[in-house]
């Protein structure tokens, strides 16, 4: 169980539609003290200029997506100092990309989740949110095989495909600290 005593940094990654927002949300609100960072909000704090992960220019693309993944880190530091739990919401993609975020938090235990319900879970969900809510995206299956070659033996990887939201984030605070562990 994740226990205020130890502020570990809990990451929750997925392909678009597995379930990231709603999951981290229900996971904050049952910790004592937390602090929900949603990747998705961080980016749009750039609003003049922004380039999106998978847009053009790629290279300016791939500049905000580290600006963002360095502020998650630096918010997540900043919450587990001030004895609150970081909670990240974010697609992590690569192995390269998780290491960067490793790296920027080294002195944190970080819990690493993988929502995996499935390609088409995560392809039905984005289509029942609200359209200016759905990510259209086209990559699952690219995005899915990368997930898995780089990353497939690391953290835990959780199908909630049966599980309803609630559920996954009882079975993640019951279960990351033992099954989820990035060594």
């Amino acid at each position: 169980m994740i226990t205020p005593e130890m502020p570990d940094c809990l990451i929750v990654t997925g392909m678009p539609g597995a379930g990231k927002s709603t999951v981290t949300r229900r996971v904050a609100e049952r910790l004592p003290h937390s602090a929900r960072l949603d990747g998705d909000f961080i980016s749009r704090l750039i609003v003049s200029g922004r380039v999106g992960a998978l847009c053009e220019p790629a290279r300016e693309a791939a500049r905000q997506v580290e600006l963002c993944n360095r502020n998650l880190c630096t918010l997540a530091n900043n919450c587990s100092d001030a004895g609150f739990t970081p909670v990240i919401d974010w697609v992590i993609p690569d192995r390269k990309q998780l290491d960067f975020f490793l790296s920027l938090l080294p002195d944190r235990q970080v819990l690493f989740v993988v929502l995996a319900p499935g390609i088409e879970a995560c392809q039905y969900r984005n289509h029942l949110r609200d359209p200016q809510e759905r990510f259209d995206f086209d990559g699952y299956e690219d995005l899915d095989a990368a997930m898995k070659r780089e990353l497939g033996d690391v953290g835990w990887w959780l199908d909630t495909s049966t599980l309803t939201p609630e559920e996954s984030a009882d079975r993640i605070i019951g279960e990351a600290r033992r099954r989820a562990l990035v060594k």
